[in-house]
């Protein structure tokens, strides 16, 4: 993937990661938030946390999105979320669907306008679809599970296979998440993505840690969007990593039960 065309942008005191092949389209919006900018709670806490978690209050949250859409010009948009279970469930939105009714799954895909396509992150890596052609767009969850079963190829074939299009035309953004320098496995986990993509070149032990590996999930991505048949051209990689820049990012890995979460966001405006 291309490891240019990030950049990090502010609207209305709220910091967020935007591609720049992605702000080359009129009718799209979309950002990568980071752990900045938040409404403050009674703590002094002002993180921009942007999903429920027990530290958190409800309002707080809500009050957070708020600002985080308004920032993207998402003032008038519907946010749709999921339950997102690690899976390779793929939810396509169209005229029928009530998208703020939360349902399982870990990707979505639409050709709606006023939709805010939204995937909630603290390591897991969120991806970005846009198809200049058909005017589609998705926004996926891939941790290593839904990576190292495929959801982004799923996301891809969903949005092909409702809105018809080309892999030729698909743009993709990687945001923030864990990289090869932080996501440490046992060789249980190794041994599964080697099985599963074993060209991929997304598995070296660890340097300093015997019987320990590291995964660069990214290159499984990379290697899934080969076979699609999207051009090398088209794909972009912020190189953020989540748990290397805990004052930027929220981590899993890096603060377990304190950490936050991210929101990544797609629209047709």
């Amino acid at each position: 993937m291309r490891k240019d065309g990030f950049a990090l942008r502010e609207n209305r005191g709220i910091p967020y990661y935007s591609c720049a092949a992605f702000e080359s389209l009129p009718w799209l919006r979309h950002g990568f938030s980071t752990r900045r900018g938040g409404v403050a709670a009674a703590n002094g806490n002002d993180s921009l946390n942007l999903n429920a978690v027990a530290w958190d209050e409800p309002g707080r949250v809500e009050e957070n999105r708020r600002r985080f859409l308004h920032a993207l010009g998402l003032d008038a948009a519907v946010l749709a979320t999921l339950n997102q279970v690690h899976s390779t469930t793929v939810r396509v939105l169209g005229r029928a669907s009530t998208p703020w009714v939360a349902t399982e799954g870990d990707a979505l895909v639409t050709r709606e306008p006023n939709v805010a396509l939204g995937v909630k992150t603290a390591d897991c890596l969120p991806v970005l679809i846009a198809d200049p052609a058909t005017k589609a767009v998705g926004a996926v969850h891939s941790g290593w599970r839904g990576t190292l079963e495929g959801v982004l190829e799923r996301a891809v074939g969903e949005m092909l296979r409702n809105f018809g299009g080309s892999p030729d035309d698909l743009l993709v953004a990687v945001g923030p998440g864990i990289r090869a320098c932080c996501f440490e496995v046992g060789g249980d986990v190794a041994d599964l993505f080697l099985r599963a993509h074993p060209g991929a070149g997304a598995v070296r032990a660890h340097p300093g840690r015997p019987g320990k590996h590291l995964v660069d999930l990214v290159k499984v991505l990379d290697a899934q969007l080969d076979r699609l048949g999207v051009p090398p051209g088209n794909r972009h990689d912020s190189g953020l990593c989540s748990c290397c820049d805990t004052r930027e990012f929220f981590s899993w890995r890096a603060e377990g039960a304190a950490s936050g979460r991210m929101m990544s966001v797609v629209a047709i405006a």
